[in-house]
């Protein structure tokens, strides 16, 4: 949400983004299709793509109709971010109940790579106000509980979550970047490699990086790229839950 707001326009915010929505106009118009319209064009064309006219134009109303019921672009996208984190879970213990703490760590993972995945310009949403809806606020609450009762300090609880959800966010990112370049470039990353190895085997020596160089070919070998997101993924997550394992026992014997 916009830090240039007053007080009561951000409580107004606030208050739509609870669901304290304008009744339906004369066009039909409601918040809801509003925001389903801006997720489709976001997920069709980006964040950065998605204009309050845009959104007008593909419902067939005037952008000022829109106006009526959400005030700006601010607003939107903080509707979109919480219209999409429905549903996440089943409930505030669905992820909990995916088995033992690890598991409930490596289902909370895998659900946010998901949804990234299929809605990658929320790696665009970078004010925290955003994420103060109800939906949010439901998916921060199933997250924590799988941490809850761990032997975890509460500060420990929240640096654990926040760390798995930062290793999957960086690794959605590398996804998408990957995506992006292989559409813009129209060539796959094994035939781009097979352009630019020649140029670097004449000038690269082998011993300039001896240990790049090694660990390169091996994933180049491996997955027939420079990179692999989703190793990176599950790599990171199974990384994260030997860092939290080690905070349990920290903990406990504190």
């Amino acid at each position: 949400m916009d830090t240039g707001k007053s007080a009561p326009e951000v409580v107004r915010s606030l208050y739509l983004l609870w669901g304290k929505h304008p009744p339906a106009g004369r066009s039909g118009i409601t918040v809801s299709r509003i925001v389903q319209a801006g997720v489709e064009l976001a997920d069709a064309d980006g964040l950065a793509a998605t204009s309050m006219r845009k959104v007008a134009d593909r419902l067939g109303v005037s952008t000022m109709a829109l106006y009526n019921h959400v005030p700006g672009k601010d607003d939107l996208t903080a509707l979109m971010v919480d219209a999409v984190y429905a549903g996440l879970y089943d409930d505030a213990d669905s992820a909990k109940a995916a088995g033992d703490w690890r598991a409930g760590v490596r289902y909370v993972a895998q659900r946010n790579w998901d949804l990234l995945v299929r809605h990658p310009w929320l790696l665009d949403i970078n004010d925290a106000r955003s994420l103060l809806g109800p939906n949010a606020g439901d998916k921060y609450e199933a997250e924590l509980r799988v941490l809850d009762g761990v032997g975890l300090s509460d500060l420990h609880m929240e640096a654990g979550l926040t760390t798995l959800l930062n290793v999957v966010e960086g690794a959605a990112r590398a996804h998408r970047s990957d995506h992006e370049t292989r559409r813009s470039s129209g060539m796959a990353d094994s035939e781009w490699w097979a352009i630019v190895a020649p140029a670097l085997d004449h000038l690269m020596k082998d011993d300039d990086y001896p240990v790049s160089g090694r660990v390169g070919t091996t994933v180049g070998a491996t997955f027939d790229s420079a990179r692999s997101p989703q190793h990176s993924f599950e790599t990171g997550v199974a990384m994260v839950i030997a860092g939290i394992d080690a905070l349990i026992h920290a903990d406990t014997a504190s």
